[in-house]
């Protein structure tokens, strides 16, 4: 299995999208994550769910979980109002954008093995163009790649 053949169609969203609107679309679609396109099209960044779910907790409870056992339950059910009003590239994470790629001819071991090395859930496929920018044939995620080397 060549990474051409695994890759799907994928759920693409700008940056400007709505942080609380992408939660929404991560939860009803059951996604294990965002592919954050820039105003080309072209792909930007992968946004883990789990990067997202990081955008709901403050900053001072991150450098001190410890506070974490103060908060109590009621608060705490209402973190999903720390990204309203929000944009998704507000909930990026500091530094380089987070975009692992295959390119299309990598091999199912290849592709394993960057999911592995960069604990992603997702991974962009892409096809080099000759004159012109890498073209993104699809994504693959990590639950397709498994149910396909289940299959085969």
């Amino acid at each position: 299995m060549r990474a051409r053949d695994l890759a799907q169609p994928y759920v693409a969203v700008p940056p400007q999208t709505d942080a609380l609107a992408a939660v929404r679309l991560l939860v009803e679609r059951g996604l294990p994550g965002l592919l954050v396109v820039g105003p080309d099209g072209r792909a930007h960044t992968l946004l883990p769910a789990c990067d997202l779910v990081r955008a709901l907790v403050p900053g001072y409870i991150q450098e001190d979980p410890v506070l974490a056992d103060v908060i109590d339950e009621p608060h705490a059910d209402h973190l999903c109002r720390a990204v309203a009003g929000r944009r998704l590239v507000d909930c990026l994470p500091p530094g380089r954008p987070f975009l692992p790629t295959a390119a299309a001819d990598c091999t199912a071991m290849q592709i394993a093995e960057l999911m592995a090395r960069t604990r992603s859930p997702l991974i962009a496929v892409v096809e080099p163009g000759a004159s012109a920018p890498e073209r993104l044939l699809g994504v693959i995620t990590a639950a397709h790649l498994l149910d396909q080397l289940l299959r085969a």
